[in-house]
């Protein structure tokens, strides 16, 4: 049961296993745990269906969220895309691994001496980088989720942003995601390079209401109080959690893989691979590390309630089980350790008790 590169393979699994998809937990995709349900929302705008989309209001309604100038921000179609333009653009690029491997697939060189770009958290171990360091290209997309703020704000200093609303809203199959660009001359030309009616009609009309829901400093606080359940989870099954800033956690499997070596299991290959499989037959997926060349470890998205008690279930049913044996994978890379300021979410600071109690209804 293998995965694909980035994980969201929900569907492939369940289509293994024989089982509904709504009993799948995945956990390779790190998307918003506490996100409020998106369908009965986007499911109001279906009759823009019918004629081309606009996304100018959309990215007038985004800035105004985020407080930046609106000349300065590009609309996409997911934070895919926002990366493709300003690598695009770039030409070339250098990217301290591990990081993203999408900034390599867009760049045309890849070149030590070009300008940086990294992820702010650091994907896939989930640290924040810190106040001195530099790129120039961001990619914040698990930035709100980590600290409550929309930005650091580093295209005040020349760098360009790029995000992803499809993690926030936990919504992959909308495709949302933007580029806040150094100054509006260059977001013009973005646009310029963007394709006509890329982003779709659905997600421009509705992502005016979406954004009026959302509560950045309530979001990353019920997610930094999850991870903390999930690192107990983990540490009780002997799994060590590395340190992490975001929506998901770096677990290290060599020791479970070595425990069955102790006892004279056979096992061999990549040991994140190997928890992979395991967890997979029991409905839960997540993302080994692989092709980070991190092949001890995988990363687990953060749950809600309902799925730290699932994941906790599975655990206990693996953890007693031999480690499959996958094929071999690369040693793992060093990890630069990467803490923050920012611009904040204006209005998210105070939310009434019956809004909050809204969206914990939504958790689980």
């Amino acid at each position: 049961m293998s995965s694909g590169p980035h994980g969201g393979d929900g569907a492939l699994l369940a289509q293994a296993l024989g089982r509904p998809l709504a009993d799948i937990l995945d956990l390779s995709a790190s998307l918003n745990p506490v996100a409020t349900p998106i369908v009965p929302i986007v499911s109001k705008y279906l009759e823009c269906l019918d004629r081309y989309p606009d996304c100018d209001p959309a990215e007038q309604h985004l800035a105004n969220a985020m407080g930046v100038d609106p000349g300065s921000v590009v609309l996409t179609n997911g934070g895919s895309e926002a990366i493709a333009l300003v690598c695009g653009l770039l030409g070339s690029g250098w990217v301290d691994e591990p990081d993203f491997s999408l900034y390599k697939r867009h760049l045309i060189q890849v070149d030590r001496n070009a300008p940086r770009i990294a992820s702010n958290p650091r994907n896939p171990t989930g640290v924040l980088a810190g106040p001195d360091e530099i790129a120039e290209v961001w990619d914040e997309a698990f930035f709100a989720m980590a600290t409550g703020m929309w930005s650091r704000g580093d295209f005040r200093t020349g760098s360009w942003v790029v995000g992803s609303l499809t993690k926030l809203l936990a919504c992959p199959g909308l495709r949302i995601g933007y580029v806040i660009a150094p100054d509006p001359n260059k977001a013009a030309i973005i646009r310029g390079m963007r394709p006509m009616w890329s982003v779709n009609g659905i997600a421009c009309a509705a992502l005016a209401e979406l954004l009026d829901g959302l509560d950045l400093v309530f979001v990353a606080k019920e997610i930094a109080q999850l991870r903390l359940g999930l690192n107990e989870i983990l540490l009780r099954h002997e799994l060590p959690v590395e340190p992490s800033d975001a929506n998901f956690v770096l677990a290290d499997c060599g020791p479970w893989v070595q425990a069955d070596l102790d006892r004279g299991a056979s096992s061999a290959g990549s040991a994140g691979a190997a928890m992979r499989e395991a967890l997979a037959h029991q409905s839960i997926l997540v993302r080994d590390c692989a092709s980070f060349g991190m092949g001890n470890f995988v990363r687990i998205a953060v749950p809600n309630e309902r799925g730290l008690e699932m994941l906790d279930r599975a655990l206990n049913t693996v953890m007693g089980a031999p480690a499959p044996a996958p094929a071999p994978a690369p040693a793992p890379a060093p990890v630069t350790a990467p803490a923050t300021s920012g611009i904040s979410a204006s209005r998210d600071d105070a939310m009434s008790g019956g809004q909050r109690r809204k969206q914990r209804r939504n958790i689980g």
